[in-house]
This record gives structure tokens, sequence and C-alpha cells, in this order.
């Protein structure tokens, strides 16, 4: 049936929404694809349905591609099974709690591995019923702290999630690379650039995560990648350890006035000026070791103390700190926590003292004390001596103070190598569209899902993980195809085919566009017409801009004498073309 806009529910708007900080929430909201309920949380009016049915039809073509059959879980689940993975408390604040009438918990569920675990173990009990891969689509509820980018990171949230069962890793590893490739088949199809990068499993789990990263000034994400293929999220980026170093002659640690130098770069400049090096190079931050005092609260609530040393000339990162204490909130020591631990000098902490050691393995502070890898034994550094206004030079790792471990935090930066030895790195900015994690045995083991193999045997099935943010794809590809006038959506996943607009007063006019838009329809277009009557052709050319479906066919006065005009959304020409020729035209 044909649908026309003088009965179709849509109203555009002039201006942009209040809240909206990036280009896709402005024009979804203004075109009437999206309308706001709440912070984060959007109600989806029927041309963004119709937009999101589309995009939706390209990922469940690819899925029965790869061999994945389609299945619907609802979005209210029991605490049960989440808090047997652990994850009840490891999403911490992110998890929309609740509790039914009798006092029983529930969450709105963030990923749904725990259902589809517990389907499988229901109903399979075999290896011969594996492999199996099993999708759906369906929404997502996480409470994110600032959901001011529309779509791109909402609290309400559209995923497809496909999950992949086998006996054997070596199963596992072909149903994760079936699911890659539909991934990068469904990317393709969507016409939109992709970077594929290491990632960071985090809550997930699992052995291998990656991430496909859309490359964009706007994206949340900072991803790193070498000429050489070498290619990581920021966070699962591993800094490579320095070598240690032979330290049977390096002079012993001296202890140095250095007042009024609580910053790296005040230090730096007191060095230079009062204590030179013998070498007769300058002082640099690099040379100093920089003391992050942390509390670590785990998710029993427990508070930890604990001390990180980093390269002066570095911060630490806080997504490389949530990777370093998984489940865990960090955050600054506070005054409180430096009262109860006065042997910590605030801005001259360091892990020795003249006394003896005050941090690390051989220390009694009771504070963990974990280092940078390139703190290798045998390099020497500047540092706080914990005594106020006095540094130590010459404080060697190893020698002078033994560490609980490394911490891998500190930030990264552009020339910074590879740790495949593929080269320099270069940071960039990406937007996560999709991720893929092998699971291996974690849920099955947490969940009790075995099969018996062909030995009669049972074995712990291990698993596949794989996600596509729908609604944040939807978003994105309106951040990447508009202009200064509003949309102008991709051919694949535009709400129609054709855009046809009546203008003027003439009655004939209108009899002639209604004959075309219905040929278009019989000819296999879907068409949206114009059809309004008393309404300016400057308002209806601005609502065709606006909501960007690819052509628009304008049935003007030159339709008497047997001409429309077609305009392009994306490349904006114009071309006057024989009504009778329409449907050859648009084909092209």
């Amino acid at each position: 049936m044909l649908t026309r806009l003088s009965n179709y529910f849509l109203r555009t708007l002039r201006e942009d929404p209040a809240d909206a900080e990036v280009a896709s929430h402005k024009l979804l909201v203004r075109a009437g694809y999206i309308r706001r309920q709440a912070p984060g949380v959007f109600a989806w009016l029927p041309l963004g349905l119709r937009v999101k049915e589309r995009l939706e039809r390209i990922i469940r073509e690819e899925m029965t591609a790869a061999g994945a059959h389609e299945v619907h879980f609802p979005a209210l689940l029991p605490r049960e099974p989440y808090e047997e993975t652990g994850r009840w408390d490891e999403y911490g604040d992110a998890l929309f709690r609740l509790k039914d009438r009798h006092g029983a918990d529930y969450l709105l569920a963030p990923t749904h591995e725990e259902p589809f675990t517990l389907m499988v173990k229901d109903l399979y009990s075999s290896y011969k019923d594996l492999p199996l891969t099993i999708y759906q689509i369906q929404d997502k509820y996480r409470d994110e702290a600032r959901p001011r980018a529309g779509l791109l990171r909402g609290r309400e949230f559209t995923m497809k999630d496909a999950y992949s069962f086998d006996a054997t890793d070596e199963g596992l590893a072909a149903s994760y690379q079936a699911q890659r490739d539909a991934y990068e088949r469904i990317f393709t199809r969507l016409g939109l650039e992709y970077v594929i990068v290491k990632a960071d499993a985090g809550a997930m789990g699992g052995s291998r995560s990656e991430e496909f990263l859309l490359p964009t000034p706007i994206g949340e994400d900072t991803f790193v990648r070498s000429a050489g293929g070498y290619a990581a999220n920021v966070e699962a980026y591993v800094t490579p350890a320095s070598a240690p170093v032979l330290y049977d002659d390096a002079p012993a640690a001296i202890v140095v006035d250095t007042p009024d130098t609580p910053t790296i770069e005040t230090l730096v400049a007191s060095l230079n000026a009062n204590h030179p090096r013998t070498d007769g190079r300058d002082w640099a931050a690099a040379d100093t070791l920089k003391n992050v005092v942390l509390a670590v609260v785990h998710p029993d609530k427990t508070r930890e103390l604990v001390v990180i040393a980093i390269p002066g000339d570095r911060e630490a990162d806080a997504k490389r700190l949530e990777v370093a204490f998984p489940g865990c909130e960090v955050e600054p020591a506070s005054a409180e926590d430096f009262a109860k631990n006065t042997a910590l000098v605030k801005g001259y902490i360091g892990p020795w003292s003249e006394t003896g050691a005050v941090l690390g393995s051989d220390s009694r502070s009771g504070i963990r004390f974990l280092v940078d890898p390139r703190v290798a034994d045998g390099t020497s550094w500047v540092t706080g001596a914990n005594v106020e206004g006095k540094h130590v030079i010459g404080l060697v790792a190893g020698r002078d103070f033994i560490a609980d471990g490394n911490a891998d935090v500190a930030d990264v930066r552009d020339g910074d190598p590879a740790p495949d030895g593929s080269g320099p790195i270069e940071t960039a900015r990406g937007m996560e569209i999709g991720h893929v994690f092998q699971l291996g045995r974690k849920y099955a083991e947490a969940l009790g899902l075995q099969v018996l193999d062909e030995n009669g045997k049972l074995v712990t099935v291990t698993m596949g993980s794989y996600g596509i943010g729908v609604t944040r794809i939807l978003a994105v590809l309106a951040e990447l195809h508009h202009d200064e006038k509003g949309l102008a959506w991709p051919a694949a996943i535009a709400p129609f085919d054709v855009h046809l607009v009546a203008t003027g007063k003439d009655e004939a006019i209108f009899e002639i566009a209604e004959t075309v838009a219905a040929e278009l329809e019989e000819s296999g277009f879907d068409v949206l017409f114009d059809d309004r009557p008393k309404v300016s052709p400057g308002v209806k050319f601005g609502d065709a801009e606006l909501i960007g479906i690819p052509r628009v066919v304008v049935i003007g006065r030159d339709a008497v004498d047997g001409f429309a005009e077609v305009w392009d959304r994306a490349s904006g020409t114009r071309d006057k073309v024989a009504i009778a020729e329409l449907g050859s035209a648009l084909s092209r």
C-alpha cells in the first residue's frame, strides 16, 4: 500500500533538541525517527522503525549465511544465574536491578550469556548436537552515567548477540572465525570502514577478544595501530617490558634536598639547577618515578590502598586502570587514606627511604606496590625519599626495592613500540560497532553446561560471544551520511527508496503524481508520497532534505509536459527526467 505523508505519523522539527550533542541525535529527532522519553531512552517512530528493520534484515541474512539460528530471550531476568557467574556484582552501578512484589531480585539484561548457556544446558546433552550458534536481536540495558549522545550511548539499546557452543577448542576457533567473517560482510554491505583491534574482554571474560572499530574523531575509544599491522584498543595494548640491566657497579642511592618540588616538573627543574647529572645531559621527567596512590574498592566493598610506580613523563590512564583491576572501582587515595599511612609523605612518595624499604615485597607497610613494565631490575630512578623536601637519586629496581608485581596502566602515546615488534604505533579515535569474544568455558563451568563426548565422557562446552550494536550502527550511519540540510541515508537502510513530492496548486499535478507514485510502487520501489495539500513547496523540500531518502522525485509544473525532477540526496545533483523513464532512471 502506498505510504502517504498526509496521514503518516510524522512531525518534523526545525530546531535542534536542547539536550543533543552529536549530529545523529539532532537529526534523528528533528526528522521524526526517534523521540526522547528519558535520558538515554528513546521511542521509535515509523520512519525509525523502518530503518532499524532494514538494518536488522542485513544482519539476519548474514547470520543465516553463517549457520546461526535466531531465538529471543526476555530482557527481564532473575538474579541467580548472574550471581553464579559473578556478574551480579561485577557490573556494579551499570546494572539495572529491581525486585518483584515478593522481594525476588531481577535485572534488566546488559548481555545474555547466562540465559543462552542455560537454554543449551536444558536442551542439549551430546557432542553430536554441536557445533551450535544461536542469536537474538534484543534490547539491552546499562545505566550509563552520562547518556547524552543519543543512540550512540544510551541506557536502552538494541543489540544482536550471538553465542556459539562447541565441544572442543578447535571447534570454538572455527565458530569464532565464521562469526568474525560474517561481521566483515555486514559492515562491508553497510559501507562502514572498520579496523579490527585486539580488545580487553572486561566483565565478559574469555581468552580472545576483538573489537570492530569505526575510525572517527567522535569515537569514545582510543586505539593504536602500527604500519606493520598491529592493532589494539588502548586498554589491551601491552607495553613491552624493559630488559633487566646489570647493576653490580651501580653507585649507591643518595638522598638530596629538593625543597618545594611536589610535582614532576618542579622536581626536574630543581635537579637540573642543583644536582646536575654526571654524564652532562639534563634530567628529564622520564628519569623520574611517579608513585600514584590509589584506593581500589573491590566488589565485596573492601578498600585496598595500592601504589603504582610509572615513569614521570606518563600519566595513569583511567581505562587501563579498569583493566588492571577488573570489577573494582579505582579512585585517588583520600586525605583519610594518607592520614592512616603516615609512611607515605604526599608529594615525596617512594618505595625506599634511608631507614629501609617503605613499599614492596620486602617492606612491612601492607600496601601493595606495583610498577610499570619499564621499571625493570637494574634500571635507575629518581623518586621520593618519603621525607618532606627530599628525593633519592640512583634508586635501583631489584637492588633497593622489589615490587609486588607489574601494572600496565600508563598512558599510551604515538611512537611507543608495538608489542609484536612491527614498529612504532600511532593512536586514533574510534567507535565500537562490533565485538567478538572467545569466552572459553567460563560460563559453561559456572552454570554446569556439559555434554557427553564420543567416548561417553562428560566434557565442559566451550563458548563464543558475538555482539553488534544495532541502534548504535544506525546512529553511526546517520553521523556519516548527513549534511547541513539533513540526513542522506545509504540505499541499503533508507526507510524508503523514493520520496515523491507533489508541488503546486494545480489538481492535475497531484493526479499525475498519484499515478507516478502508484506505478513506481508496482515496479518494486518503496515510495513515500508527499501528497499534503496546501503545504508550500519550500516546506516539502525542506522535509525531503531533512528526512534523507536517497532519491527525491519532484512532480511540479513540468509534469504536464511529461517531465519530473530527480534529486540525488547524497550528491546533491538534480536532473530533469521524462516521467516515462523514471523507473529506469531510479534503478541506475
